[in-house]
This record gives structure tokens, C-alpha cells and sequence, in this order.
């Protein structure tokens, strides 16, 4: 159990930790959720011994072991599987020795720790792990520095994965993810067998995933046992009886009062007075759940809409110079379609959004647009692209041009940002004010079609269900690309695939597609965290492994045939330290403890004999 003791902290004057306490519970699976800037990520720094609380303490069990995925993107000339495979430190080490020692005690203890810790399947467990976040077979033998950073940062959450610590820390993991990979990360954490703790936005994740929910606000943390939307309820129940506390409470205060007003001055009464005066003051306020506002999203609807369809793709090809990306395209937009595309990053999702915006010119075939189609577009990326010098009414100014000071306000205040807020440099803007004056940008005018591209990447749990609000409030077209799942489920009522060089109708919901990823993955299924070697093995945890392909299967048979010549070779050089008497003669106790080593050597050739029969039988099994 991991305990959190009464723990304060403060950045400067703001203080974001006030003698708060949670206890976690073993192999919980918590969501760690609170406004954005609450602190959440300072507690993750805590409990990993980054830094110290001003005061309490934070208790972790012993030996436990902590993963977490660090800041920096992981770079350099190594292979992609070779990184994630470096992350569990003691196999690393183990089989390193292995190759160097000599004593044949010492190998036999190595070669039955690896028995014992799975070491042997390790490859094919970092493959699984790689190819669930999007990694194929030739990706994972590639070098990083060949990855962009959002890729290598799934590098390096694959290798906390496979390192599979004790509690593992998850700091909005689907951030850099697509939804295929997302969907696969939750259905792995579904079957994780020790304590995870997942600061999230994602509100399918937090109630797929989280068995306890726990709530920082107003510098104080509350653990609620169940999903997030369990916590919601519970939370909003609370918050209706402190309100019926609170109207008790102030009814009780205003007849006290009014009683010493009118006897105040009394002499029969005085002591009664005073006495009602000493409880008002020793009457403790009943503290109020507070709910900060959120600003709606508002998307302008087009003042006419346009005749159907909106554009109109034949045969359409698009790519960039010689490279052809997607082809044989054949699709119609009407003016007010919802659509989610699917796919893989890297299958053209961002290639047919610009293709429908008109960003790229079609390589064959034909598309054709209406002609006074106005899009509106948002990429992720574009905030990178914001003047940093400017501020939320220098951005709206520019599209405004000739237009007096209070309207320009008055436009930044129905795009969020009222008063001072848009006089605020971007610089000091969050991530989700950045994407908020993006969003509000792109569909200034009204556009009749709007492209969407991970817009709620820095968007929190209420802001993304203002979002969701202002897109069915829309009245024109909308083209989604997220990995929220909850954000397609409520916006798109079609859904399109990107896959295989070609963008087709996917015939089925998210739950389809869900199951349509889940059973298209090869990983199998979550490590069982490392245990110190105990006196006899424990027995490992095991799940049902999804279909593997007959590649993987053949690598890992050809693995088993080595071990098996390792043991075999291991055992003659056993049997031959037991059949030399000189050895006795120097240590008496040498041939009960051969004899012992010589066991455990056996039973791991054992173990690897009835692993490679099973694996000739699965691919026999398979034709």
C-alpha cells in the first residue's frame, strides 16, 4: 500500500499541497484527476523522490519497484526493441553475466533466475508491447533517433510497460498516442497485476481502467472507490447534502443572530445573548464542494448552408511529388455529415484532412468542392505555429481588420477569452487556452465544413465536454481525428477507416472497431511485476494470449532450441564437476550443492523442452 501522510508543498506563493493524505490500496488501479495546474504531476515527482514535501511524508512498500515514463523522448543509433528490452535492469545484467561466467554454480543460478523471471520470452514480450503502440516488426529493429519525438516518447512507455514495475506512474499517457494504440493501452491496463496510478483526460480510459478515483482540489486529496463516472455521482450526491448543510447551517446562524441583536441590550437576556454569540463564533462553515466554471466552446454555424454533396472524391489518389500515400478514394461529403476518421498514425489520416481542405492538390482521379466551401481546419501542431509575442486580441485583430477595439473584445470574449484574458501573452497561455484560441480561429467565420485533428490533447474532462457541446451545436460538416474515444462516440455518426493506402466506410461503432484493433494486436498480455528470487518459484500470473502471428512464433521457437543446447551443455558441465572427486576434497558440501544446481538446470531444460513443443504444436495448429 502506498501512503501519502499529510503532505505540503508550495511553488512560490501558490500552494498546491495542504496536509493532504490518501492511502492507495495494493494493485489498485487509480485515476488521478484534478483541475489542470492542481498539481498532479508535482505529487508524481514526489512519489518518484524527485523532490521533498515541505512537510509529511510519502511511504512506498519495500523493494517495490517504481516505473514511470520520463520527459525527455529517448534518441540515439539503438534499436527500438533493444531500448525497450534494456529497461528491465536484472535481465540485462543476468544475461550479460551469463556469457562471461565460468563457475558452473554461478551459471546455474543465473540460467534458473532467468527461468524464473521469464527472461527468455522477454523479445517476444518487448515485440507484443512495441506492435500495440504501432510499432511493426521492421519499425522495432530500426534505430530511434530515426522517430520522430512523439514516437520514441511510445518507445519509452513501451519500456516502462515491459519493465513492469510494482506501481506504475502514467502521466496522460494517450497524449502521443492514436486511438488504435490508446484502445490497446487500456485493454493492457485492464490486465496490469500490481498498483497503477494514471493522470488522465481521458474519461473512457478512467472508467475502463480506474477501480479508485483520486480527487485533488483546493490542495487536499480524497480516494473514491470506482470509475470515474462512480466518482461523478458520488461526488455531485456530496455536494447536494453539503448544500442542504449549508442552507441549515446559515438558517441556524441568522436566528442566532437576530436573537442577539434584539437582546443584546436586555438585562434578562444578556447572558443568553452572549452565550449565542460565543457559538456563532465557535460555528464551523460547512465547506462546499467548488466547481470552477468552464467556458463553453462556441463553433459559428454557416449563415446558408450548401447545396450536397460538399466535396466529391472519384477514384481520387493524393500523396506529396512521386510518393503516392492514399488512392482509389471515392467518397461523398453532405453539409452536415459527422465523421470520425480511423487508422493507424501514418496510414494518411492528416494527408486526406488536407486532401478535403484543399491543402493538397489530388495526384489522380478527381474531388470536387462546392464552390463557396469554407473550411475550417485545427491541427495539434498549429500551436507551435502561435506568435509567441502576441496575445489572444492581437490573433483576433488580425481577422477583424478595420474593425473598432470593442468588437475585437467582444469577439476574443465569445471565443473565451473576456476582460484581461486577452491581453494575455501566449506565452503565459496553457495548452488548453493555446488549443481554445486555435479552435476559436479556425471557425471564426463560420466555416461549412470543420476538420478537427486532436483537438483535445491539452483539454481536461469538463473542457472536452464543452467541446463535445459546441460540435453538436454545429451545424455544418465535421471530419474528427482523436483518440478520445468518448469525443467520437458522441460527435460521429460515420465512420471512416484509413488503412492499407485507400479510405474506406468502416460498417460497425467504437465498440466494433474496439474489437476490431484488440483482435488485430500481437502483444501478449502484462508482465507480472518482479519478485525478489524466492526459495521456490512462484507461480506466474497468466491471461489468455491473443493470436500471434506464425513469425513470431517461429523466432521463439528458434529461441527455445538455444536454450535448450545452453542446458544441455550446462548439464555435462555439471555432470562432469560432480564426477571429479578433487573438487569434494576441497569443499565438503560441493556435491550436495552441485547436486542441487544440477536439479534446477534440469528443471529448466524441462521447461524449455515443453515450451518448444507447444510452440511446433501452435504452428502446426495454424497449417
Amino acid at each position: 500500500m502506498l501512503h501519502i501522510n499529510e503532505i505540503t508543498y508550495r511553488i512560490g506563493p501558490r500552494l498546491l499541497f495542504e496536509a493532504a493524505s490518501a492511502a492507495l490500496p495494493e494493485r489498485a488501479r487509480v485515476g488521478f484527476v484534478g483541475r489542470n495546474g492542481a498539481g498532479k504531476t508535482t505529487l508524481f515527482r514526489m512519489i518518484a523522490g524527485e523532490i521533498d514535501a515541505e512537510g509529511g511524508s510519502i511511504q512506498i512498500p519495500r523493494q517495490a519497484r517504481l516505473g514511470r515514463v520520463e520527459q525527455e523522448a529517448p534518441g540515439g543509433p539503438g534499436k527500438l526493441v533493444d531500448f525497450v528490452l534494456s529497461a528491465d535492469v536484472e535481465r540485462a545484467e543476468l544475461m550479460a553475466e551469463a556469457d562471461t561466467a565460468a563457475d558452473p554454480m554461478r551459471i546455474a543460478e543465473i540460467q534458473t533466475r532467468l527461468v524464473d523471471i521469464d527472461a527468455h520470452s522477454a523479445p517476444a514480450r518487448a515485440a507484443g508491447i512495441l506492435s500495440g503502440l504501432g510499432f511493426d516488426h521492421e519499425a522495432q529493429h530500426r534505430a530511434l533517433s530515426e522517430f520522430s519525438g512523439g514516437w520514441r516518447m511510445r518507445v519509452a512507455l513501451a519500456a516502462v510497460l515491459f519493465s513492469a514495475p510494482d506501481i506504475l506512474l502514467l502521466d496522460e499517457p494517450t497524449n502521443y498516442l492514436d486511438l488504435e494504440g490508446a484502445l490497446w493501452l487500456v485493454d493492457y491496463l485492464q490486465h496490469y497485476p500490481a498498483t497503477v496510478i494514471v493522470i488522465s483526460h481521458d474519461r473512457d480510459l478512467l472508467d475502463d481502467v480506474a477501480d479508485h478515483i483520486l480527487h485533488l482540489d483546493q490542495g487536499k486529496l480524497v480516494l473514491w472507490k470506482g470509475n470515474y463516472t462512480s466518482f461523478e455521482k458520488q461526488r455531485r450526491e456530496q455536494q447536494i447534502v453539503l448544500q442542504k448543510q449549508q442552507k441549515k447551517q446559515a438558517e441556524k446562524r441568522a436566528h442566532m443572530q437576530a436573537f442577539v441583536d434584539r437582546f443584546r441590550a436586555s438585562a434578562t437576556k444578556a447572558r443568553q445573548a452572549q452565550s449565542r454569540v460565543k457559538m456563532l463564533a465557535k460555528m464551523e462553515d460547512v465547506g462546499a464542494i467548488i466547481d470552477t466554471d468552464v467556458l463553453p466552446f462556441r463553433f459559428p454555424s454557416p449563415a446558408k448552408p450548401l447545396s450536397p454533396p460538399i466535396v466529391q472524391m472519384e477514384r481520387a489518389s493524393a500523396g506529396y511529388g512521386d510518393t503516392t500515400v492514399l488512392s482509389q478514394m471515392s467518397l461523398s461529403i453532405s453539409n452536415d455529415d459527422r465523421i470520425g476518421l480511423l487508422g493507424s498514425n501514418g496510414n494518411g489520416k492528416s494527408t486526406f484532412a488536407k486532401l478535403v481542405a484543399g491543402r493538397l492538390d489530388p495526384l489522380a482521379g478527381v474531388v470536387k468542392r462546392a464552390i463557396k466551401l469554407d473550411v475550417g481546419f485545427f491541427a495539434q501542431h498549429q500551436i507551435d505555429d502561435l506568435d509567441e509575442r502576441g496575445t489572444p486580441y492581437s490573433h483576433v485583430a488580425e481577422l477583424m481588420p478595420g474593425e473598432g477595439e470593442s468588437k475585437i473584445r467582444g469577439a476574443c470574449a465569445r471565443i473565451g477569452f473576456p476582460n484581461v484574458k486577452a491581453d494575455t501573452r501566449i506565452t503565459q497561455l496553457s495548452g488548453g487556452e493555446k488549443a481554445r484560441l486555435l479552435m476559436g480561429l479556425a471557425t471564426f467565420s463560420g466555416p461549412s465544413l470543420v476538420i478537427l485533428d486532436e483537438p483535445t490533447n491539452h483539454l481536461d474532462i469538463d473542457s472536452r465536454a464543452a467541446l463535445i457541446d459546441a460540435i453538436n451545436d454545429y451545424e455544418g460538416a465535421v471530419i474528427l481525428v482523436s483518440h478520445d474515444r468518448r469525443l467520437l462516440e458522441a460527435c460521429a455518426d460515420r465512420l471512416w477507416l484509413v488503412a492499407d493506402g485507400t479510405v474506406k466506410n468502416f460498417d460497425g461503432d467504437m465498440a466494433d472497431y474496439q474489437k476490431f484493433v484488440l483482435d488485430s494486436a500481437n502483444g501478449p498480455p502484462a508482465s507480472k511485476p518482479r519478485e525478489t528470487p524466492p526459495e521456490t518459484p512462484a507461480p506466474r500470473m497468466e491471461t489468455p494470449k491473443p493470436r500471434r502471428d506464425a513469425g513470431m512464433v517461429r523466432r521463439q521457437i528458434q529461441a527455445a532450441e538455444d536454450r535448450m543446447r545452453k542446458f544441455e551443455d550446462l548439464l555435462r558441465r555439471v555432470d562432469a564437476a560432480l564426477a571429479d572427486p578433487a573438487a569434494y576434497a576441497r569443499d565438503s558440501g560441493k556435491a550436495g550443492q552441485l547436486a542441487a544446481q544440477r536439479a534446477d538446470v534440469q528443471r529448466a531444460l524441462t521447461n524449455a523442452e515443453e515450451e518448444w513443443l507447444a510452440l511446433t504444436e501452435e504452428v502446426e495448429a495454424a497449417g
